[in-house]
């Protein structure tokens, strides 16, 4: 049996969580039978999709010239795609487990209608429970949700053996003949771990209207196959033909005919096909792009040919394409200078104008995103920003590229994704978190983590200046000038702040101090001594000065870029207890050399520890996704959440932090047992009140480990954003 591999590292096998759960609001409960929609008390009209049939083969969607065409009420009827992706993981689950229940599919099958989506897209086998999902949403809605199926390639053997002969294709068949089967119900997979198994019996191949074969191409692999097969004879089968095509393109001609052989013969079915592509092995040159990887392969969708009964339903293009990745989209001259459809610069429609007069076939955008989350990994000149981004911008950033999508003449879109998945990496960040615990926790840092328009998270602490989430809760310290309140979830610490009579400016502003790590820390903040040595420092200003500051000797940005990669010159310190706090900064891009401009970009890097003042409450017509911290000057109170990745917390689930940075040659984690914790209030630059006031009663913040996170699912502002634009698309 096939093992899809998802995720590098352990895949920990655990108990699917019995939780609570929300949706605009509104609890869910395991127990409860909360998702039974409403209409079915009603007479529903489905929409009938009985297939066409030629020469005794049936058929649901086509593809002609340049639109794509299902089969409904007995008439062909033109199709824009708007939808989503669906991945396989939710919080405490790494994908491999299959752990995603019916009533989560349903659930959210239910908000993607509502959404006015068309069709899903998913990247591999599913538990039975979501084609279960899937039909019975479908036979009990007016508007089926159709479904791309693609069909995983595990990458690690690929990326290994430098090929996609042997193994990887026994494998990848193996995978393509359990799908077709699976589609059409009739499926006992076995378990295996790190795959999804169960009994198949849900018949959902008349919602299916494409194949999305294979996964983003490995350059590398794609041109030792090339290489390794030089002069191999072009292919000829019974459905698929190429010509002047490269020996990876041959081999993917090769498993498209197994997949419609092996469909045809057993269910005489067929329906549209197509493989994955990315950017990066599109069939363009991009002289401007600073990255040999990012423009070393190609593999070119026109040189693959239908043929035969496979005519009647055709071929499409498909690829994964965002706007701030590779950075040739951010440099060349031509893409920033080109006018979209508002007369405004815009170098997505201008790749995407590109893309689509050099292809012979008709475009499908399967993947398009923005990710709202507080980390950031790359810039775009617009703003399209790979991360630092609120809700309400994801929204109207999806919205404007869909707008370009089909501005520039493709199918439609898919948006990445419908939910967040904690279990991501991002490269910028992967270095500083544990990897075998990142599904059990949500890092606000992790851009890849964000992009979907369902979140998972408690916020348990609204930090909105209302104080009415810290009902019951006694504080840590209480002074008559000041008192200090603290919490924490899965994804943020949070801190309550009572001080009076405060300006909060460069001169009058509260400082907080953190110690996490025994034997080492600052004992003095700039002037100010503290009570104990600290790792942090975080200090409320006004709203351009308002951040929290690393001990120089804990600093892992100087340790890991400074001291260990030479990349920027070295601030950190190798001495403990030097008094020195730097700021808390992330890399955005390594050093860039562009030949064709004949210039070099130096390293780029932003500080990550900068506070964000505003709304953090999602009810609130202010919202703010991004903010940090919130003050009500009425009460003289502040609300902080603080990232847990921001404290060097590589796994808060078990209180897990970075150890000291230079005591061994290798970076090691420690579990400590919490957060000791204190405050001064400064006014006129001069310590006025501080809690506590003696070292002997310094307090420690602590919290129980989990092992199973709580979360609630929360429709994203972007979720309502894009449903008004897919209900003008029909």
């Amino acid at each position: 049996m096939k093992k899809i591999l998802l995720v590098l590292g352990l895949l920990l096998m655990i108990t699917v969580p019995l939780g609570i759960y929300f949706i605009n609001d509104k609890s869910v409960s395991e127990s409860d039978d909360a998702n039974e929609d409403s209409s079915t008390s009603k007479q529903i009209v489905t929409t009938s999709v009985e297939p066409v049939y030629e020469q005794n083969i049936a058929y649901n969607a086509r593809v002609l010239s340049n639109r794509y065409e299902v089969m409904q009420n007995g008439k062909w009827q033109e199709m824009t795609i708007k939808g989503v992706n669906i991945g396989m993981a939710k919080p405490g689950l790494f994908p491999g487990e299959a752990g995603i229940t019916k009533k989560d599919y349903t659930r959210w099958l239910k908000s993607i209608g509502d959404m006015h989506a068309n069709a899903i897209r998913v990247y591999t086998i599913h538990p039975p429970a979501f084609y279960e999902a899937l039909l019975e949403y479908n036979e009990s809605h007016e508007q089926p949700i159709y479904l791309f199926h693609g069909v995983w390639l595990e990458e690690e053997p690929v990326i290994e053996q430098l090929d996609v002969y042997g193994e990887p294709t026994e494998k990848f068949q193996k995978e393509i003949k359990d799908i077709i089967d699976i589609l059409h119900g009739n499926a006992e997979i076995e378990h295996q771990p790190g795959h999804a198994f169960g009994n198949y019996t849900a018949n959902v191949a008349p919602y299916v209207i494409g194949w999305m074969m294979g996964i983003e191409w490995y350059p590398d692999a794609v041109n030792s196959v090339n290489e390794k097969n030089k002069g191999k004879a072009q292919y000829d089968g019974k459905y698929f033909s190429t010509k002047d095509a490269a020996p990876f393109e041959i081999w993917l001609a090769e498993q498209m005919e197994y997949a419609a052989q092996y469909e045809m013969d057993e269910y005489k079915w067929m329906r549209p096909f197509s493989f994955t592509n990315w950017v990066t092995t599109d069939l363009l040159d991009h002289p401007y792009e600073p990255s040999e990887k990012e423009d070393m392969a190609t593999v070119n969708p026109n040189v693959i040919y239908e043929k035969n009964e496979l005519q009647h339903v055709g071929q499409f293009a498909n690829y994964h394409v965002y706007p701030y990745y590779p950075d040739f989209l951010n440099f060349t001259p031509e893409y920033l200078q080109y006018k979209d459809h508002r007369g405004e610069p815009n170098s997505y429609a201008a790749y995407l104008n590109d893309l689509k007069k050099a292809h012979r076939l008709p475009i499908l955008i399967s993947e398009f995103g923005i990710p709202a989350s507080r980390g950031l990994t790359h810039k775009n000149p617009f703003g399209w920003n790979q991360g630092f981004v609120t809700e309400r911008q994801q929204g109207e950033y999806l919205v404007s590229l869909y707008e370009d999508i089909l501005q520039e003449g493709m199918l439609g879109g898919l948006v990445f994704s419908w939910q967040d998945e904690w279990f991501k990496r991002t490269w910028n960040t992967m270095d500083l978190d544990n990897p075998d615990q990142r599904p059990f926790w949500s890092n606000a840092q992790t851009n890849e983590q964000q992009f979907g328009l369902l979140s998972f998270d408690t916020l348990k602490i609204k930090v909105d200046g209302d104080i009415s989430d810290w009902s019951g809760k006694k504080p840590m310290y209480k002074t008559k000038q000041m008192a200090m309140y603290m919490d924490s979830d899965e994804r943020y610490l949070y801190i309550r702040m009572d001080v009076e009579n405060t300006e909060f400016s460069n001169a009058d502003f509260p400082l907080i101090y953190f110690n996490t790590v025994k034997g080492q820390g600052n004992s003095t903040y700039k002037d100010y001594p503290l009570l104990n040595k600290a790792d942090f420092v975080l200090t409320i200003k006004d709203e351009e000065n308002s951040r929290i500051e690393v001990d120089a000797y804990y600093d892992v940005f100087q340790k890991l870029y400074g001291d260990r990669l030479k990349l920027v010159p070295f601030e950190g310190m190798t001495e403990k207890n030097s008094g020195q706090f730097n700021p808390i900064e992330y890399a955005i891009n390594k050093q860039l050399t562009i030949p064709i401009l004949e210039k070099t970009y130096p390293f780029e890097k932003y500080e990550t520890g900068k506070l964000r003042k505003g709304n953090g409450n999602p009810e609130s017509p202010d919202y703010d996704s991004l903010a940090d911290y919130e003050i009500n000057k009425a009460e003289g109170i502040v609300e902080i959440r603080i990232p847990w990745l921001l404290l060097n917390f590589t796994d808060p689930s078990r209180l897990e932090v970075w150890s000291d940075l230079y005591e061994n040659e290798e970076m090691t984690k420690e579990i400590i047992e919490g957060i000791e914790v204190g405050a001064l209030l400064v006014e006129n630059n001069t310590v006025k009140n501080r809690i506590p006031d003696k070292k002997s009663d310094l307090k420690t913040y602590t919290w129980e480990s989990w092992t199973i996170p709580e979360y609630k699912e929360r429709l994203k502002q972007s979720y309502y954003i894009l449903q008004e634009k897919f209900s003008e698309i029909r």
